[in-house]
């Protein structure tokens, strides 16, 4: 019997072939880039994985890759941008899978925000804005200042910008105007604290809180993600409350089974929420779970693709290493040539791993979110906080090589 995966999280595809394995199902992986998943390949042994290599936005071709595929009983689709595609091929192909107009909702933070505001789970309403800085006005009155522009259906940070002042928001409206957005333009209040996302997991109704994850942001004006640790120690209480709101949020917008990656602000006056993903946090986060819960994680995903409840919820609580994670940056675009002192990693404590997300002769060109970062160090230790120490101490000795682009030519 096969299970599919449409497209994946850059990291974590060897778990899931793991996951797919331990239940007797063969994996296959549907994806338009393998080079996406150039790690995860490098390391599975041969004939581990099918790979079909298919247009995976063309769903008609996509549907029909599936439907080739022998004993198919399953489709794992782990992705924000593959997320509604794949929840409509499921349901075409009577596989189990969550209900497309519950994953449509949870794609459009617009829509989510004023969701949760009207359920009284948010402080604040969400404006949908027309690009351009003629809508600044109707920003101010709406919204008012600081707040955050954004792409209703962005990922990876994209198309996200911070306000604080008008020649800000009429510059930042100018800028939206020309770029391209996966969905609509909205604009939504400021929420002043740091970072967190609760990683959950759930089943008809029914959710745990795995545990919190720390994100360290960049300093405005860029939004990008720069390093994270997991699991934060939280006070019981404090924590019993988070799992409580968590449990309220993923119930108002319609998320009933599978993982959650809820990002939220922890204001002075408690969570405020970023955006939902239904699935496992991007980055390192997949591997911190597994590490921190010791066990693979990834066969809650195969358990849910199968239709059947996740054995994970019933877990011990976790108690194998915290790890940190910092991811790394180049200083300027250009072509990356590689990396200095990754020879040098063995010496830091925490045992310190790298993991490449791009390769030598790839162009660096998105400096301002995620899609700059060239790799990512993973430290342990006892506690999340340790953790992440180390994991800066030893990303602190590798600098990623860039070749800047030659100058323009102006001369005619």
């Amino acid at each position: 019997m096969t299970i599919a995966a449409l497209e994946e999280l850059t990291f974590g595809l060897g778990r899931l072939v793991e996951a797919a394995g331990k239940a007797g199902h063969r994996l296959c992986l549907l994806t338009g880039n393998r080079d996406v998943y150039r790690h995860e390949l490098e390391r599975l042994a041969p004939g581990a994985l099918d790979v079909v290599d298919v247009d995976t936005r063309d769903e008609a071709a996509t549907a029909a890759v599936l439907a080739g595929l022998p004993g198919l009983c399953g489709l794992v689709n782990s992705t924000d941008t593959w997320s509604v595609p794949g929840a409509d091929l499921a349901a075409g192909l009577g596989l189990p899978g969550p209900g497309p107009a519950a994953v449509r909702l949870l794609r459009d933070k617009h829509r989510v925000r004023n969701l949760l505001h009207d359920r009284g789970l948010s402080r604040g309403r969400a404006l949908l804005v027309r690009p351009g800085p003629s809508a600044a006005a109707e920003v101010l009155a709406g919204v008012g200042l600081p707040a955050v522009l954004k792409d209703s259906a962005g990922t990876s940070s994209r198309n996200v910008w911070v306000v604080r002042d008008e020649r800000r928001l009429r510059e930042v409206l100018a800028e939206a105007a020309r770029r391209p957005l996966t969905g609509r333009l909205f604009a939504e209040p400021f929420f002043a604290g740091p970072v967190y996302s609760a990683e959950t997991l759930s089943w008809k109704g029914e959710t745990r809180l795995l545990g919190v994850l720390s994100r360290q942001m960049s300093p405005q004006p860029s939004v990008r993600e720069e390093a994270a640790a997991f699991p934060v120690a939280l006070p019981d209480t404090e924590s019993a409350a988070l799992g409580a709101w968590v449990g309220r949020v993923l119930e108002a917008a319609g998320h009933d089974c599978g993982f959650a990656h809820v990002e939220f602000v922890l204001t002075s006056r408690g969570p405020e929420l970023v955006e939902i993903n239904r699935r496992i946090g991007g980055a390192l986060v997949g591997e911190a779970l597994c590490r921190a819960l010791g066990t693979n994680v990834y066969e809650a995903v195969v358990d849910t693709a199968l239709g059947r409840r996740p054995a994970l919820l019933d877990a011990p609580a976790p108690s194998g290493p915290a790890t940190g994670f910092v991811l790394l940056y180049p200083d300027r675009p250009g072509t990356l040539t590689g990396w200095s002192g990754l020879e040098h990693l063995s010496a830091f404590p925490g045992s310190p791993q790298w993991y490449p997300t791009a390769a030598p002769g790839d162009r660096v060109e998105h400096l301002e979110d995620q899609r700059g970062c060239t790799g990512i160090v993973l430290a342990e230790a006892a506690t999340a906080e340790l953790a992440l120490h180390r994991a800066l101490s030893a990303a602190g000795s590798v600098r990623p090589v860039v070749v800047p682009d030659p100058p323009a030519d102006h001369r005619g």
